[in-house]
């Protein structure tokens, strides 16, 4: 069983910063790529940023240059940096991650896609 538990979030006026976390635990082999989604009300899920486990970053148009996603490969964490914030920022932002588990009973190796229950995020202006 893998989990993936957010932290941070919260409320912030325009032009502020907030910082989100994800721990992933349980049975991890390896991990891929993770990621960061946001959902606003009345609207689809949305990729905010996501990193390889090269390093290697996407941004969202939306949030390039004010937020900066980084990892920590020992720690099992995905960050989240955001800055500038705007009112339109305001979400659930919810963790993703590719991660490799492997069978108790076969010891194969297979990519499954998690996702954290999400933290809101709001921006007011």
């Amino acid at each position: 069983q893998v989990q993936l538990v957010e932290s941070g979030g919260g409320l912030v006026q325009a032009g502020g910063s907030l910082s989100l976390s994800c721990a992933a635990s349980g049975r991890i082999f390896s991990i891929n790529a993770m990621g960061w989604y946001r959902q606003a009300p009345g609207k689809q899920r949305e990729l905010v940023a996501a990193i390889t486990s090269g390093g290697s970053t996407n941004y969202a148009d939306s949030v390039k240059g004010r937020f900066t996603i980084s990892r920590d490969n020992a720690k099992n964490t995905v960050y989240l940096q955001m800055n500038s914030l705007k009112p339109e920022d305001t979400a659930v932002y919810y963790c993703n991650a590719q991660i490799d588990v492997m069978e108790v009973l076969t010891t194969r190796v297979q990519e499954h896609d998690y996702w954290g229950k999400g933290t809101q995020v709001t921006v007011s202006s």
